[in-house]
């Protein structure tokens, strides 16, 4: 009997668990969220505005701005990869931390950029003097950037680095729009910072600067494109091989200077204001010279000057 009992209870069982309906997990009522989604950069800017430039110029600055990205990133991983075990590191930046000039090259990349602006349109008149490949408007925008024409007919593409007879120690490491373009977005406010500056100008002095300022040469403007230049050049352009060459046997005062035109502070046309910032100038000169370079002189850029804040005069 009890044997009996045991069974139909079982038979019971098993006829309810086959006949109950199967109940889906997403069925499930769930309490709402309390927790909304959001975009934590909402309002960032992660590309650099072009205006006022025609459809030729857009392009050609697209594809220059992309090279500078390309430029820095290099640099960066470089840092990031060898640190003070690269020869390149040492010979630029001394024994100074990684962190800044890493910082620097990503910051081109990766930072903000809203109101960074780069235009063609020549708002205070100083494309019109010879050889002016741009500048930085200052006052009159502390992050807006002029490029003028002759910028986009004599700058290389980074693609020909270590062509056209260029070397990193014996040319102008303004000659790739690239190269060019780190040296202005340095200007701005958004991106400088007001603190990557003028501390040193030419090949040898940039060298000089790692020995003895290690803390300023990983913010000297000229020192981030010299090395942005080289290490491109040797891990990438020509592997293992690279363009570094050597400096010219003397160095003019007023020549080999990478920065250009647009260092001045454009608040107004030329001759312009002073400003404060460690890059500007008070007055805008236009000096033509002549120089060699060890590029090819059918290619090389024309001479650009400026006058720092000091009225010392720089040409390029």
């Amino acid at each position: 009997m009890w044997f009996l009992r045991s069974t139909l209870v079982a038979a019971s069982l098993a006829s309810l668990a086959f006949t109950a309906p199967m109940i889906d997990p997403e069925d499930l009522p769930r309490q709402p969220s309390t927790v909304s989604a959001r975009a934590w950069d909402a309002g960032g800017t992660m590309e650099y505005d072009i205006q006022f430039c025609n459809n030729s110029e857009t392009a050609l600055l697209g594809e220059a701005l992309d090279d500078m990205s390309i430029l820095a990133t290099h640099a960066k991983d470089h840092i990031l990869r060898f640190g003070h075990s690269s020869d390149f590191y040492i010979k630029y930046f001394g024994n100074a931390s990684t962190g800044e000039p890493a910082g620097w090259f990503d910051k081109i990349v990766n930072g903000d950029k809203t109101g960074v602006l780069f235009r063609c349109d020549d708002p205070d008149n100083n494309c019109r003097l010879e050889g002016w490949g741009g500048h930085w408007r200052g006052e009159n925008g502390s992050d807006e950037t002029v490029i003028c024409e002759y910028s986009f007919t004599n700058r290389w593409p980074l693609a020909g680095l270590c062509g056209y007879g260029y070397t990193v120690a014996g040319s102008e490491n303004t000659a790739y729009f690239a190269s060019d373009l780190i040296h202005r977005v340095y200007h701005t406010d958004k991106l400088g910072e007001g603190v990557v500056g003028h501390y040193a100008d030419t090949y040898d002095e940039c060298l000089e600067l790692a020995m003895d300022s290690p803390e300023e040469a990983v913010r000297n403007s000229a020192t981030l494109r010299y090395f942005a230049l080289d290490v491109y050049a040797y891990d990438i352009a020509a592997p293992g091989q690279g363009c570094t060459g050597e400096a010219a046997a003397a160095e003019a005062e007023d020549h080999g200077h990478d920065h250009d035109s647009h260092d001045m502070s454009s608040s107004s046309s030329v001759p312009a204001s002073s400003s404060s910032t460690a890059m500007s100038s008070s007055t805008a000169l236009a000096v033509s010279t002549t120089e060699s370079t060890g590029m090819s002189m059918t290619a090389s850029a024309a001479s650009e000057c400026h006058t720092h804040s000091d009225g010392e005069v720089h040409c390029a």
